[in-house]
Order: structure tokens, then C-alpha cells, then sequence
């Protein structure tokens, strides 16, 4: 999936351009491919629908074991479901869930929100949206949060093996410099996901996109509504796609921001990815380049790209404390790709490594895996690999790899390929894949896209509004931030608050139905230059 779990959406603790010459008439012949409805995503009937209790909310814990202290002034509660929702008799799973509740006399409704992932944890975001929308669209909803199945407080709780991720040392460099490095990595990959198959085989064929959709409907039915009103960050966009073809009429207002393709879920769209993440630190190494005089990097791109691929190469010889080696500094440069609000300080931290030989601010800028970072991970894999058909043959993703790094989409192509690999050898085997369509009957989706979104890039966007008739498109044209809405863009966020207060969208046209222009990149901040470069090595 495009969004790394542990990764960053405008909701997250921490992080492709839309590709060259695609036309709405090159989508819509793909799309005519795509063939009927997938059984698992086939709309669902009220009757095959499990009965579902009321919800006891209560406060929050203070101090939440998995949330923390960013609970505060919610409420909390859990829901049993089905694992298997086509056996409600079956064995249950729990979902927790929070919310902040209304203060208008009335509700327009409750909103479930979600961050995306696929594994991203979501309980503390209505806090975020009951603050940061306008005081009047605030009031007027329950907003509601919830770890999906699986997910942080949602019990289950998926781990695997930790080390594949954790190993607690500088993980191995992701660009295998031989055969025999390439193959320590498959083993690495293989052990992972005989460890997910060891520690939670009953759970693996139920994580699929279509559990999570048929989840928020026992939310919706939990909540005593007769329709769902949604706001999902890229995975949580595809999953709101996903539930409004299955729950057609269900739905109310629906926000999917920051899009995946339908049709490339998901090896497609990892392999697309590692095109829009070379252009998206290109413009991030750019940009240290045009402020030169500040960071000492370089005066091109160029040359910057040289001084970072150079540090590269001094971690794999000698990681900092042990800890920080090239994956490392490549995972935390990533978060460049996925937002700009990161850059200066990444920029500084690299200057102060490669111009005076300090690695103090990059140990102070990585931080290790938490658990809930690895029990994100665990969910991603547990989620892509059984949404969608993955290649079987290792050979194929060697192939694939070795063609993008060859053509010059070096800095995300391999470890991407490590960070998906476990599905090569997934027990639950994935697939059909969900088969995303919307009708002419149903009200109007709001969608809402940067133009150079580097995790979800723009064809995505371009192809779910035309998979859904009534929706409307809203472009911020020049925008590279994963995630739009509460990022500071008063346009757009201006557009989804009236869409949530008032049902307006923008009046329908072709290509995008309204755009935003992005704010400017990031000014450097004011601090002390980096002085004196270091003297070579000897």
C-alpha cells in the first residue's frame, strides 16, 4: 500500500508525483478491464448483517497503556464483532473505539475517522478534528475514533517478529550489494510471515479491506445510525472506497483524502510508488540545494544527492551508536517524501554530519520502532497481503526492483521492496481484490488530492472519481504533503468544512471540479550556519 504504516499522514506522530502524460481517457480504458464485482466487496444486505449492542461510553483512562496521555476529554468504549462477519455466531474480536460528542442541541451525525495504514492506530483523532475544525462544524458531530481490528487497544493486538523490522542494531543496507545480501534478505522476509502465520493463523484470512468496511458498518449499526458519515487519510480513502461499494446506501458525507488507485492495490502501486518518491526527495534535495548558504550541501541537487548518498555510505561502514545505518537514514529521510514541515530540521541534521562530522542531531532525530509501531507493520502486512494477489515468484520482484533502480529511482525502490516482501510468502493468500465502484443514486463523495503526493499519487485520485459518478475531486495543484486536510491549506479545508456543515461540493466539470494552490515550500529556519567543513578522511 502506499502509505507505510509507521509513517506519516497530517493526522501521524511522525511520513509519487502524479506520473507524466496519464489522461482520464487512458484510466478509463483500464477501468473498462477490470471486469464484474468481487464477491468480497459485493454490496451487503441488511438481513446478512449481524444484530449489533448499543455502546457503553465511558472517560477515557488518563493514561491510556496504549494511547498514553492523548485521550484526554474522551470518551472510550469497545465493540465485539465477528471475526468472521459471515459467522456471527463465531468467535469475537474487539474493537476500541472513542469519541468526542457533540456540543450543538442536536447531531448531524457521528463521523468515524481514520488515518490510514493499512495499521495506523486512530482513538486519539477526534481530539484533532473536534479542535481543529470550525467551532461550528465541531460542534454539530460525534466524532469517532477507533483501532481497526487488530490494531493498538483492539484486541487481538497483532505482533510478529519483531526483529524484521527491530533487529536492535543498524538493519542490514536494503540496496543488496550481492546475491548473498539479497538472499539473507528473503530469509529475513520468509521468517516474518512464518512468524504472523505462527502467532495469528485464525486472524490472517480476516484482516482483508472488506473485514475493515463490514467493521465500520457494525460501528454505524453500534451507533444506532441509519447512515455512515466518514473522513479516511490515504488506506483510511480506500477503505471509505471500499465501504461505500459495499454499503452504497449507507453512506452520507464521506471525505477521502489522499486517494490509492483502486486498481493497482498493491503491488502496483508500491511499484509506482518508488517512481513519485525519486521525483519527491528530488524536489526535497533541490531545495536544500537553493539554500545553500544555510546548509552547505551543495548547490544543485546534484550534489546534495552526493553528500546524502556519501553519508550513506559512511553509516553502512560505521552506523552511529550501532543503531543508524543506511535503513535507518533512509526511512528517516523518507518522511521528506511524505511532508515538507520535516525538512529543515532533516537538512540541518544531514549538514551537521556531512559538513562537521557530527552525528549528534541525526541520533537525536531517529527514533527506534515502538511497539506500536511494530504492531502497525504487522497490520499493514496483515492487511495488503491478504487484500490483493501478490507475485509468488520471488524472480519477479527482483526483476522489478533491479529495472527501477537501474533507471535511476534509487532511493526508496529497495527498501520498499524489503518493506513488502513478506507477502512473497504469505500464508493467507490474497485476493480477489476489492473492486471499487460507486452509482449514480448515491450522494456526493468528496475527494481531495495533491497533485504531487509522492504515497498516493495523483492517478489514484484521477481514478476513484471516475469509479464514483457523483463525487467531486478537489485538487491542490503543486501540494507534495501526503494528506491535505489540517495541514493549514484554508481552501481546502475551508471546502471540507462547508461539505460537512452544509453538504456543498463544488459544481461538477470536467477534470478536477475545484482546485486550491499549495502554500510555498518551507523558508529555513533562523539558527547559526553550519561552519567550518571537516577535514577529509583519512
Amino acid at each position: 500500500m502506499p502509505n507505510h504504516a509507521a509513517r506519516s499522514t497530517p493526522a501521524r506522530r511522525t511520513g509519487e508525483k502524479a506520473l507524466a502524460g496519464t489522461a482520464a481517457a487512458a484510466i478509463a480504458l483500464a477501468l473498462a478491464g477490470t471486469g464484474g464485482s468481487s464477491p468480497s466487496v459485493a454490496p451487503v444486505s441488511a438481513e446478512r448483517a449481524a444484530p449489533s449492542a448499543g455502546i457503553d461510553w465511558r472517560p477515557c483512562p488518563a493514561d491510556d497503556p496504549v494511547a498514553g496521555g492523548r485521550l484526554k476529554r474522551l470518551q472510550c468504549a469497545e465493540l465485539r464483532v465477528p471475526l468472521d462477519h459471515d459467522r456471527p455466531g463465531g468467535r469475537q474480536i474487539t474493537l476500541a473505539l472513542s469519541r468526542a460528542p457533540h456540543t450543538a442541541p442536536e447531531s448531524k451525525g457521528a463521523v468515524l475517522l481514520n488515518r490510514g495504514g493499512p495499521g495506523a492506530h486512530g482513538r486519539d483523532l477526534p481530539a484533532l478534528f473536534s479542535s481543529a475544525m470550525p467551532d461550528d462544524v465541531a460542534a454539530s458531530y460525534d466524532w469517532i475514533g477507533f483501532d481497526p481490528r487488530g490494531v493498538g487497544a483492539s484486541e487481538p493486538s497483532l505482533t510478529c517478529d519483531e526483529s524484521y523490522r527491530n533487529p536492535g542494531r543498524a538493519m542490514p543496507d536494503p540496496v543488496p550489494a550481492n546475491a548473498a545480501e539479497e538472499r539473507a534478505w528473503v530469509e529475513r522476509a520468509r521468517a516474518f510471515a512464518r512468524s504472523c502465520a505462527a502467532e495469528h493463523g485464525a486472524m490472517l484470512p480476516h484482516m482483508g479491506t472488506a473485514d475493515g468496511a463490514r467493521d465500520l458498518d457494525a460501528i454505524r449499526r453500534a451507533l444506532g445510525r441509519e447512515t455512515l458519515d466518514y473522513f479516511g487519510y490515504s488506506y483510511g480513502a480506500y477503505l471509505g472506497a471500499v465501504y461505500a461499494t459495499m454499503f452504497p446506501h449507507r453512506v452520507d458525507r464521506m471525505v477521502l483524502d489522499s486517494i490509492p488507485r483502486p486498481s493497482g492495490a498493491w503491488y502496483r502501486n508500491n511499484l509506482d510508488q518508488n517512481i513519485a518518491f525519486e521525483e519527491r526527495i528530488g524536489a526535497f534535495f533541490a531545495w536544500v540545494a537553493r539554500h545553500h548558504a544555510t546548509y552547505r550541501l551543495g548547490e544543485t541537487a546534484a550534489d546534495v544527492r552526493a553528500a546524502y548518498d556519501g553519508a550513506r555510505a559512511e553509516l553502512k561502514a560505521d552506523p552511529i551508536g550501532g543503531r543508524i545505518g543506511p535503513a535507518e537514514l533512509d526511512g528517516l529521510f523518507l518522511a521528506d517524501g511524505y511532508a515538507q514541515h520535516t525538512w529543515d530540521a532533516h537538512a540541518r541534521a544531514l549538514s551537521a554530519y556531512v559538513v562537521r562530522g557530527d552525528p549528534a542531531p541525526l541520533r537525536a532525530a531517529w527514533e527506534p520502532p515502538t511497539r506500536l509501531d511494530l504492531n502497525g507493520y504487522a497490520v499493514y502486512t496483515a492487511v495488503e497481503c491478504r487484500d490483493a494477489p501478490w507475485p509468488r515468484d520471488w524472480s519477479r520482484w527482483r526483476a522489478d526492483a533491479e529495472r527501477l533502480y537501474r533507471t535511476g529511482h534509487r532511493f526508496e525502490t529497495w527498501s520498499n521492496t524489503w518493506y513488502n516482501a513478506p507477502c512473497a510468502f504469505w500464508a493467507a493468500g490474497g485476493g480477489p481484490r476489492p473492486d471499487v465502484w460507486g452509482s449514480e443514486s448515491m450522494p456526493p463523495i468528496l475527494l481531495v488530492q495533491a497533485t504531487e503526493d509522492a504515497a498516493t499519487p495523483y492517478p489514484g485520485a484521477e481514478e476513484t472519481h471516475l469509479r464514483f459518478p457523483t463525487s467531486r475531486l478537489l485538487v491542490q495543484e503543486g501540494g507534495g504533503n501526503h494528506g491535505v486536510t489540517l495541514t493549514g491549506d484554508a481552501c481546502v479545508d475551508r471546502a471540507v468544512a462547508a461539505y460537512l456543515s452544509r453538504g456543498e461540493v463544488p459544481a461538477s466539470r470536467p477534470g478536477p471540479d475545484a482546485t486550491c494552490a499549495a502554500g510555498p515550500p518551507p523558508a529555513p529556519a533562523e539558527r547559526e550556519r553550519p561552519g567550518k567543513p571537516r577535514e577529509p578522511a583519512a
